[in-house]
């Protein structure tokens, strides 16, 4: 390598790190830095089914959820994540009216219900959040994705005629989930990210409460059941400065 061709690849060093320094931005449009992110979040999970056929707030239990996220364009991130929780549920989960009904009040059920969620989902973001040029960090998001749903459930009921004839052990099923839902991202800092998000998944099964149509009088065979995560997550965001091409195309320029 002659001493010209030395200097003009110091002189081009030395730009790109200026670049990196004061021009971040176009380093993102160029592709030049990619980022990833490792996080946790804690929150809700609900479901919706025979024993609760309306969304109902009040009846979220804890759930934990941990996530790898990477950018794979602007506005397009991959997110692989994991959560858990365990639940107990009935016709009359927190007493109201609407409850009180002779279908609720027939069945006498009761669910105790344990799942674990590994999903991959591809996430859009309607701003430019990983611009660190930027002087507030900020996008809502939406995502959809695939998930496979290890669950762990029995159902029980005190109404003796449907306890003979329908009550079963517990049962441990793996099915499949379609993962839908919105969110907010904000940027603490460079580094750290506060998230907001809602999501829902769609069962590809009817099973998760053991009510699959049985019986007409007491489950609704052409309804799936769904499952919700809605909750708040902290995250740490890694950087890395990509090598530009002429030294991927030539790795021995600098030798």
């Amino acid at each position: 390598m002659t001493s010209k061709n030395f200097k003009q690849a110091l002189f081009i060093c030395f730009m790109l790190q200026i670049k990196s320094a004061f021009f971040c931005s176009n380093l993102f449009a160029q592709g030049a830095v990619t980022t990833s992110e490792l996080g946790f979040g804690i929150g809700g999970a609900n479901y919706t089914g025979e024993l609760a056929p309306e969304y109902r707030f009040l009846n979220n239990q804890p759930a934990l959820t941990v996530f790898y996220r990477r950018d794979f364009t602007a506005p397009i991130t991959l997110r692989a994540g994991m959560f858990g929780s365990h639940r107990i549920v009935n016709d009359n989960t927190i007493g109201d009216h609407s409850y009180n009904l002779p279908l609720p009040n027939y069945r006498q059920a009761e669910m105790r219900l344990s799942l674990l969620e590994l999903s991959g989902v591809v996430e859009y973001n309607f701003l430019d959040y990983y611009d660190p040029a930027q002087a507030v960090r900020f996008s809502p998001y939406f995502f959809l994705g695939l998930a496979g749903t290890f669950y762990n459930v029995q159902t029980r009921f005190d109404n003796a005629a449907l306890k003979n004839s329908l009550e079963e052990p517990y049962r441990t099923t793996l099915t499949f989930a379609i993962p839908i839902g919105v969110g907010i991202k904000y940027g603490l800092s460079k580094h750290w990210n506060l998230g907001v998000e809602f999501g829902a998944r769609k069962l590809l099964n009817d099973r998760i409460d053991n009510l699959r149509g049985q019986d007409k009088r007491i489950s609704n065979p052409f309804d799936k059941d769904w499952y919700y995560y809605n909750g708040i997550s902290l995250s740490y965001t890694f950087y890395k400065i990509n090598c530009p091409p002429v030294y991927r195309l030539k790795p021995g320029l600098l030798d």
